[in-house]
């Protein structure tokens, strides 16, 4: 135990730590960004129908991702302060309860898909085409999901004892498997048959599968601070509880990204299908910038978290900051490259110039809001890196539904179609400028709870 008490993330100098934490991160959401945009890339050159319908069942993805990803980051927040207040053996249970949910959450989307896919492709369209492409991928990817949510879970375990380099080589992993496949399998090389849409749904659960091989292995042979007991498991209530407290508002934070796109979807066919392609296309692109904000926040809040654990209010607000200054700078470079290469952006998923006419001018718009979202982001994460997930949750719906989805669909009922587009900058400026005052406040009423703590010598929280 003497090596867990000498943790790098209580001891290494923050800007040195977070780095060495968050470059892995940032490298391997970029590569996941890399792949989501070949995936549509190949899709696109099947054609625009086939584009849509993989738009069309974005949500529905989103949704599976925002569940594997939500709890993950419970397992993460708690094993992380359990880690900082040396209760070693509790974060070991709480590892073995998110292996244990990643299968759960598999077994409930797998049943969803059997029995509801057909009623979920109906309910976003009637055009038979688009519905039936929708449909064959969407049935891979919810049938085929034990491989995200159990590699997610294991990975997140895994950072949340300072190691970044493993979630990194899982990422890759699945990644680089699902960028070779895709041409093959949707266009039927090598040998293989021509797949379609099918195919590139295949190659992502078998890039998932080989993630979760790998994170699995280094979970249970390459780390030495947490250790899995699968085989004397029994849930036990209240760890879920735990867990839940942050994971549940994260989940819902994500989850939030599936409605807003499911209903931004619904205002924009009534346009054109082309605005609904151009939907995807700009969210595979906006992952190119917000991916490598949050592998930087997936460095920041073990720390973060660690140290507030640990009781450290210098290092948790140096965290803070540091995360909040680099995130911006990621944001403003993301928002230059969409100002001036707009077209060049567009061009990668073989646009019509219908969807050129639409996409050059919400491109430089949408882009606005990107530094601003960084401090709703970084924000956000040290919210759950305490345990405070309700209030990331808060955040989170400001910024992606109470906001943003009325003043899209008024701007559309009155303005028309360009107009939709201005919801998201001004969405994010409101978030950005309540949730400055909102960390403040509660950190302060944090450390007064910690000094009271000291001087008393009872712990309060």
């Amino acid at each position: 135990m003497e090596a867990m008490a000498e943790n790098k993330m209580g001891v290494v100098p923050v800007r040195k730590l977070l780095i060495s934490m968050s470059l892995p991160a940032m490298f391997s959401m970029l590569v996941q960004a890399l792949y989501n945009v070949v995936d549509s890339m190949f899709v696109a050159q099947i054609s625009e129908d086939a584009l849509t319908a993989v738009s069309l069942v974005y949500p529905v993805q989103t949704l599976l991702i925002a569940v594997g990803s939500g709890t993950s980051v419970g397992v993460n927040s708690l094993i992380s302060r359990r880690l900082g207040a040396k209760r070693f053996e509790e974060a070991n249970n709480a590892a073995d309860h998110g292996i244990f949910i990643g299968l759960v959450n598999w077994v409930i989307f797998a049943l969803a898909g059997l029995f509801f896919g057909h009623a979920i492709m109906n309910s976003f369209t009637d055009d038979a085409v688009v519905r039936d492409m929708g449909y064959s991928y969407l049935m891979i990817i919810m049938t085929c999901s034990f491989g995200v949510f159990v590699e997610f879970c294991s990975s997140k375990t895994i950072q949340a004892t300072g190691n970044m380099l493993y979630p990194m080589i899982a990422q890759l992993i699945g990644a680089g498997t699902n960028i070779i496949l895709d041409p093959i399998m949707i266009f039927g090389l090598l040998g293989f048959p021509e797949m379609g849409v099918a195919g590139a749904a295949l190659a992502t659960v078998i890039g998932q599968i080989f993630a979760m091989i790998f994170s699995l292995y280094a979970l249970l042979r390459r780390q030495k601070e947490v250790k899995l007991s699968l085989r004397s498991f029994r849930p036990k209530l209240s760890v879920l509880k735990e867990i839940y407290r942050v994971g549940f508002p994260s989940i819902i934070m994500q989850a939030i990204m599936a409605v807003l796109v499911a209903c931004l979807n619904a205002i924009l066919i009534a346009f054109s299908k082309t605005a609904v392609a151009f939907l995807g296309v700009y969210y595979k692109l906006q992952s190119f910038v917000f991916m490598p904000v949050f592998g930087l926040t997936q460095g920041a809040m073990p720390i973060m978290g660690y140290n507030y654990g640990a009781r450290n209010k210098k290092r948790l607000m140096d965290t803070l900051k540091l995360t909040c200054i680099i995130a911006a700078a990621i944001m403003i470079v993301g928002t230059l490259i969409f100002q001036f290469f707009p077209r060049p952006l567009l061009s990668i998923f073989n646009a019509t110039d219908a969807m050129y006419q639409i996409g050059i001018h919400a491109l430089r718009i949408m882009s606005i809001c990107f530094p601003f979202a960084a401090i709703g982001i970084s924000i956000s994460t040290v919210f759950q890196a305490i345990g405070q997930g309700f209030k990331s949750m808060v955040l989170s719906l400001l910024r992606q539904l109470i906001l943003i989805l009325p003043i899209a669909y008024f701007f559309a009922q009155i303005y028309g179609q360009d107009a939709v587009w201005y919801s998201f900058v001004i969405a994010e400026l409101v978030t950005a400028a309540i949730s400055i005052p909102m960390v403040i406040v509660s950190l302060r009423g944090q450390f007064r709870l910690w000094k009271a703590e000291n001087q008393s010598g009872v712990t309060l929280v």
